[in-house]
């Protein structure tokens, strides 16, 4: 990978910064629920701009090109499958972690 030289077919770096900001989007949601008297500004502060800041999803697409242009498209779709699910998992468990815990 030419972004991510870690390992020859899955750019870690970019799938924990993918997943981290997918959970801190999860927390927000959440959190935001709850706290219905927050600024709605702040919402989209943190929601798309500091996690769409953090996650990285146009480094990603490049990744999932270089590796088709190497014709590697089992490891494409394997970085497609994990960074997408992952993602859509972190952030589902943090937005439920977030909604079960007790308001304070």
């Amino acid at each position: 990978m030419r972004f991510n030289p870690l390992h020859q077919a899955i750019p870690f770096g970019t799938l924990a910064a993918n997943l981290l900001g997918a959970f801190i989007i999860g927390m927000g949601l959440a959190w935001f629920n709850r706290m219905t008297n927050i600024d709605p500004m702040w919402k989209v502060l943190i929601t798309t701009g500091f996690c769409g800041g953090l996650t990285t999803f146009s480094t990603f697409s490049a990744e999932v090109v270089f590796l088709l242009q190497e014709g590697r498209f089992g490891w494409a779709m394997v970085n497609v499958l994990v960074n997408l699910l992952g993602s859509f998992a972190m952030t589902a468990l943090a937005f439920w972690l977030v909604s079960a815990s007790p308001a304070h």
